[in-house]
């Protein structure tokens, strides 16, 4: 199709070994550009060592790990909204507000889950 990117043509390992590069190629692009990202970067190297001492088992530590890249996840794509909204007009408008409005609220949910599930696991 004309519409698709040229670049859906690969398969195979090819295309693994390109997605790993376009993946970390995110990541770098995340931490250098992004504040919120940095500083959820810094809070997950804290809180992630500190879940596989304070949980007592693997389930708790799975949750509170993953609660964690959870936040990361979410931070990731409310930066790609963002991006994609900024990039299609930089005028103020009510849907990219909403957009980022909604991003910004799946970042707090993301924190609120970390917030609770360390919560559950520690005090249960």
């Amino acid at each position: 199709m004309a519409d698709e990117s040229p670049f859906k043509g690969q398969t195979g390992w090819r295309r693994i070994w390109n997605a790993l590069h376009y993946s970390l190629a995110g990541l770098r692009a995340a931490f250098a550009a992004e504040d919120a990202f940095r500083q959820e970067v810094w809070l997950a190297a804290l809180l992630i060592p500190l879940a596989l001492v304070l949980a007592a088992d693997g389930v708790g530590r799975a949750l509170m790990v993953g609660s964690v890249l959870l936040v990361l996840i979410v931070e990731l794509l409310n930066s790609a909204i963002e991006a994609t909204v900024d990039r299609v007009s930089l005028d103020r408008h009510p849907l990219a507000k909403r957009a980022k409005d909604i991003g910004s609220a799946a970042v707090l949910l993301a924190l609120l889950d970390v917030v609770a599930v360390w919560a559950c696991v520690l005090l249960s």
